[in-house]
């Protein structure tokens, strides 16, 4: 299923850059060999968002992404707390701008804050084609029914939702049940919990201390996962692929398409290895015999401050 989205968000420098959030510096060489690969195998939608590295992400992947006209691309506005009249078509311009793009495939509203008023300013730049779909993130049913109702007026539709899901934060799936009868397509970022799910770190091998995943997901809570990870790493072995496939495929299964960040060509190798792998049921439903980890408040529109920053740069 290559229409699923490559993320970007580890790419960025500086303030939320990689650094910052996952306490490593990537090397923009073995990022541009990780874009051509994964071109190559058919991955051909790829997300970033302004947020990301303040610009930095959107505007590495623009230099890749130049001269193409085959590369689906997927960007967002933060929209600020107090609505600013102009802010999003700011932004969108702005991005266009860093990415060499004068329209987007899939522009997202990365938070509902003052939804509406934001919607009304993306209708302009969805009615001249510039906007192709329109998605919004980190919302609730009652979100999504008042963009569709905004939209719907000018004979618009809600073209996307993104959300946190996975094996932790599995509260997802009245809203993919409706975005999918609904002909909206569901994404699900942070599947991997920015890697605490990749198979690659347990609760002897845990995030660096200094990054915010680190300080997000430490130590205490990889103990509460460590049988997940078992569990996952045995899946894994059955279909010779890589652990960090399992919670992919469990996504795709529950109707999500989802995020998937990729540094290194070998993450692009493994994703397209897995990709048509079909779990058992008795697989799909291991999780539910592990005990559940902390995985903190729930998505409904109501985060708590933590939470919300874990979220709204993804």
């Amino acid at each position: 299923m290559k229409d699923i989205l490559i993320g970007t968000w580890a790419w960025g420098t500086g303030m939320n850059g990689s650094s910052m959030i996952f306490g490593k510096k990537q090397d923009p060489e073995v990022l541009k060999q990780s874009f051509e690969e994964a071109v190559r195998l058919g991955f051909l939608n790829w997300d970033t968002a302004a947020v990301y590295g303040m610009g930095s992400c959107e505007k590495l992947l623009g230099t890749l992404i130049s001269g193409r006209d085959d590369i689906f691309i997927s960007t967002k506005f933060m929209p600020p707390k107090k609505y600013k009249s102009g802010g999003l078509t700011q932004s969108f311009e702005e991005s266009m701008s860093r990415l060499g793009r004068k329209e987007c495939d899939l522009f997202w509203i990365h938070v509902p804050n003052n939804l509406e008023e934001n919607i009304r300013e993306a209708i302009p730049l969805m009615k001249s084609g510039r906007i192709k779909a329109l998605g919004v993130s980190n919302v609730s049913l009652m979100h999504i029914h008042l963009a569709e109702g905004a939209l719907a007026k000018e004979g618009l539709k809600l073209g996307a939702v993104q959300n946190h899901f996975s094996l932790l934060r599995n509260d997802q799936q009245e809203i993919i049940n409706y975005c999918n009868h609904n002909g909206i397509r569901y994404y699900a970022y942070m599947v991997l919990e920015q890697g605490a799910l990749s198979g690659h770190y347990d609760s002897k091998h845990h995030f660096p201390a200094l990054s915010m995943r680190g300080l997000s997901f430490p130590k205490s809570k990889f103990v509460k996962i460590d049988k997940l990870l078992l569990t996952m790493r045995s899946i894994a072995h059955k279909y010779n692929i890589d652990p960090s496939q399992v919670p992919i495929l469990w996504a795709l299964s529950k109707g999500a398409l989802p995020i998937v960040g990729i540094t290194k060509p070998s993450h692009a190798q493994s994703l397209a290895k897995a990709i048509n792998v079909k779990l058992t049921p008795e697989e799909l439903a291991s999780r539910r015999r592990l005990p559940r980890p902390d995985s903190g408040s729930r998505a409904r529109g109501n985060r708590s401050k933590k939470r919300l920053f874990t979220a709204r740069f993804d």
